[in-house]
């Protein structure tokens, strides 16, 4: 292992560090304006300040979260003492990263399905971000299920933008998350999830050893092998998890550093019980964590309601949520764990 590529997977074990997992704060504008305005909450840059740090202060959070995923609003903010978030992030023992995709766009030649775009530039942000104190990134690829979906077509233009991405991430010194998530509205079976994720994930790892993206340098972001929020059949925890791993382990290199799922929409307890239930059944060869932004984050928001009278009972719930998941990565989660956060 050349000291790149150990500088690298120095980071990316600190990322999946036991009982740690990733924070996804990265919504865009547009959608953390969304969820304020459900809450009846006004989306002003300050508003979007206070609520991000409420987290990031909370007593402790860093025994529970190894990094946090920030938006390009965010990293160039400072917190309420004047601190540069980052440098905040990194005083409480947070890793700070960054969203660096531009969002998914309709594809070419197939608009039903989407392409990630972001690439063009990338490296010139990537030196700034860099500069500014992240030392991980995320890129987020779509899949969507479908009557004859994904495509070949849609699979390898997004495993190319990953690779694309990944290795100008690692050429900068910077960790890459990769995010291919296999959308779960549909009414895809659990047996069909498998398929895609399997094929998704497949094509995935071909493009980023072709690119020579370091396996032992960067941290795998998957979906969990869940039917579609309208299949006809939903699964049961231990049948999730079960082919969740299974499906892992026929694709992904036992070198990866480590593997965060993102929670894809589950309700927060679905998403702790699934993870649960991964590391009590074991055998892989990777640290399985999280990477949850609405799992983490939305009885938090809900609670904070944008005052900062709030601040300490919203921060009791990121607390309480932070503490769940971190048991969950122990096999060691009780659903009443959950209790302090409802």
């Amino acid at each position: 292992m050349d000291e790149l590529t150990k500088e690298l997977n120095d980071i990316a074990r600190a990322m999946v560090a036991p009982g740690k997992g990733i924070l996804a704060a990265d919504e865009s504008t547009p959608t953390i304006g969304k969820r304020f305005a459900k809450l009846g909450i006004e989306s002003t840059e300050e508003n979007r300040r206070s609520y991000r740090e409420m987290f990031f202060s909370a007593d402790g959070i860093g025994q529970y979260v190894s990094g946090t995923i920030l938006y390009d609003e965010t990293i160039r903010q400072k917190a309420s003492d004047g601190t540069a978030i980052p440098e905040f992030l990194k005083k409480v023992g947070i890793i700070p990263g960054i969203k660096v995709d531009t969002g998914a766009k309709p594809l070419a030649g197939s608009p039903e399905e989407k392409v990630t775009e972001g690439l063009d530039g990338l490296r010139d942000r990537l030196e700034e971000y860099y500069e500014l104190g992240a030392r991980f990134a995320k890129w987020r690829a779509v899949i969507t299920p479908g009557d004859d979906l994904p495509t070949d077509y849609c699979l390898s233009v997004n495993a190319h933008a990953l690779a694309r991405y990944g290795a100008l991430c690692q050429e900068r010194g910077i960790v890459p998350i990769i995010e291919p998530e296999v959308l779960m509205d549909g009414e895809n079976s659990i047996e069909q999830t498998y398929e895609i994720t399997q094929r998704t994930l497949h094509k995935v790892f071909n493009e980023l050893f072709d690119q020579g993206v370091a396996f032992e340098g960067m941290v795998l972001k998957p979906n969990m092998v869940v039917p579609g929020a309208k299949a006809p059949r939903q699964a049961g925890v231990q049948e999730v998890a079960e082919m969740t791993l299974t499906c892992l382990k026929t694709v992904v290199p036992a070198s990866v550093a480590g593997i965060a799922f993102l929670s894809g929409g589950q309700g927060d307890e679905e998403a702790s019980a699934h993870l649960n239930a991964m590391n009590q059944i074991g055998g892989v060869p990777w640290p399985l964590t999280f990477s949850y932004g609405r799992a983490l984050q939305q009885a938090a928001m809900k609670t904070w309601a944008g005052s900062s009278d709030n601040i300490p009972a919203g921060q009791a719930v990121a607390l309480s949520r932070a503490k769940a998941n971190s048991a969950a990565t122990y096999g060691k989660y009780t659903p009443d764990m959950d209790k302090v956060a409802s």
